[in-house]
């Protein structure tokens, strides 16, 4: 019996003869003859040619496994009214072979195209093919074979046509998972070409070619987590970092994370996974507060400090991001129903320590190094975006406040900051601190081509040893054209004052600023091309020092 449902399953093209568009409205007679539509339909044959001629094509493109329909009658889509519909529509309720939507029906008594049916009609053929396979034939009725087997002659091309579509899928998903490395895995990679050269300042005049690469392994094993190796390695490093010049302040996104040497190491292992509504984030090594809260800063910021965003550290993101990293665990949950004009909002809570594998003494996950944050974020309208950030974090000895985790050092080994001033940055070099930093960022979007964004924040730091305590200010605001001449095109300009302390040792009492403007133009999908220059005066807090300027091409490659 199975046999005799699958017999004609098998179908061999055939060939649409050029008796097809001899007239747009001949039809097929019983003995071969063509019939011509009475003379009141001539009007309308040159609109049922063109439709008929569009739906050869159609039909011609479908793919090319793809049989040739046998008569002019195929191209019509099947209607509520046609008894193959009903007689389907009575399998399907009989049989429980529903096919193509959620809720059992075709869509109400809407017409389905021929190969719409076809996908029906062969769900029920299988789901009957299973019965008869499992020793339970006697639930199908003889007329119910007939009438599958009626439906079977009709639709023999739109069946071969499909059971030829799913066997070439079966043959890519097999050829897919021959060739690929995992099932759970796929890789992710970044590379960046970067020119730079500051102007004037100390030093001046070094023209650098540098570069670095991330690969990133991204694995998901429910299809809603998401496990992150990455694997990085370069050669760059920020103007300024022989020890005699402040690094935080020209220090670029690419030149976080760089070894310096190329060499290559893991320098992210982070999962994330929902519990319930809420999101939790958890950080082996190499994670960042950016990664899991809200900096709305749109088009100046780029996760990870990539490729994508704006050059410098201080236009990506509010600083306060950059107050300690490492190891931990953050929650972010969502609260509100979002029915007024404030929509669905979140707390974020998190907690990252730098020296969370030290098992030494003032060092551990607890003991060592580490910064708590707390982040309400709100969501007014479709178009601002407001965040206010708490971080509280404890500073060994040796440390920097915006330090990212990272433990950085210029090539003289003093401690510099990824962002700030060295008074900024300065923490006692013989005790501990603890800071209290306080922030507030925004972005607004009055259209799709305009975004505004800016950010303050507040450091306070209490030495543990005499005069050791301090503030630090910061502040800024940009504007982002997106889509500017081209699509995924970015004009930036953002400016602002970098992280500043007046009572800290500062070489002066004055603000300094900063004023970047770059162009991220997108050759194409994969490579993007980003000339930029930096403004720095009254760089180390002092106007007696030069402007320095610093222009960077950076190429960035996303594979």
């Amino acid at each position: 019996m199975s046999n005799l449902l699958w017999k004609s399953l098998i179908v061999s093209p055939a060939v649409l003869g050029a008796t097809i568009l001899v007239s747009g409205t001949a039809i097929a007679s019983p003995s071969g003859s063509v019939e011509v539509a009475p003379e009141t339909d001539v009007a309308q044959q040159p609109v049922i040619l063109a439709q008929k001629l569009d739906q050869v094509q159609r039909y011609s493109n479908e793919g090319n496994t793809q049989s040739q329909v046998t008569s002019v009658s195929q191209f019509s889509d099947v209607q509520p009214t046609d008894w193959a519909f009903q007689a389907l529509q009575s399998l399907v309720e009989r049989y429980g072979c529903i096919a193509g939507y959620p809720n059992g029906t075709y869509r109400g008594n809407r017409a389905l195209t021929r190969y719409e049916f076809a996908a029906g009609l062969n769900a029920c053929l299988d789901r009957v093919n299973e019965l008869i396979a499992t020793a339970t034939a006697d639930m199908v009725t003889k007329q119910d074979l007939a009438t599958l087997q009626r439906l079977q002659e009709e639709f023999s091309a739109e069946l071969a046509t499909l059971r030829g579509r799913v066997d070439a899928l079966e043959a890519r998903t097999a050829e897919l998972e021959a060739n690929q490395f995992s099932t759970t895995t796929k890789l992710q990679g970044e590379a960046i070409f970067a020119v730079s050269d500051s102007f004037n300042g100390n030093p001046a005049g070094k023209t650098v070619f540098q570069d670095r690469v991330r690969l990133n392994l991204q694995s998901s094993f429910t299809g809603r987590d998401m496990l992150n190796t990455r694997l990085a390695a370069g050669n760059t490093g920020g103007f300024g970092t022989d020890g005699t010049s402040p690094s935080g302040e020209t220090t670029q996104t690419f030149d976080v994370g760089s070894t310096g040497t190329n060499n290559v190491v893991i320098d992210k292992l982070t999962y994330e996974y929902p519990v319930g509504p809420a999101q939790v984030y958890i950080a082996a090594t190499g994670g960042q507060h950016s990664h899991y809260a809200a900096t709305n800063n749109p088009y100046f910021f780029d996760k990870t400090d990539g490729g994508n965003g704006s050059l410098s550290t201080f236009s990506s993101e509010n600083p306060i991001y950059r107050v300690g990293g490492g190891s931990g665990i953050a929650l972010n949950v969502p609260f509100g129903q979002g029915g007024g004009i404030l929509k669905p909002s979140s707390v974020t809570l998190g907690y990252l320590a730098s020296e969370a594998n030290d098992p030494n003494a003032g060092a551990g996950l607890f003991d060592g190094n580490y910064a708590a944050l707390g982040q309400l974020n709100f969501n007014v309208g479709n178009r601002i975006a407001l965040a206010a950030t708490y971080v509280h974090g404890y500073h060994g000895s040796g440390s920097t406040l915006f330090d990212s985790g990272l433990g950085l050092t210029n090539r003289g080994g003093a401690p510099v900051g990824v962002v700030g001033t060295n008074a900024a940055n300065g923490l006692s070099a013989s005790d501990a601190s603890s800071s209290n930093s306080y922030g507030i960022s925004a972005a607004f979007r009055p259209s799709d081509k305009l975004s505004i964004s800016g950010f303050v924040s507040y450091h306070d730091v209490t030495g543990f040893g005499a005069n050791d305590d301090y503030e630090a200010w910061s502040y800024g605001m940009g504007v982002a054209l997106p889509d500017f001449g081209k699509k995924g095109n970015v004009l930036g300009v953002f400016g602002g004052a970098q992280p500043y302390s007046f009572n800290n040792g500062a070489a002066g009492n004055d603000i300094p600023y900063q004023v970047e403007g770059f162009y991220k133009y997108q050759v194409s999908e994969n490579i993007s091309v980003t000339p930029g220059v930096i403004w720095l005066p009254n760089i180390g807090q002092s106007s007696n020092n030069e402007d320095v300027f610093i222009g960077t091409l950076r190429t960035t490659f996303s594979f």
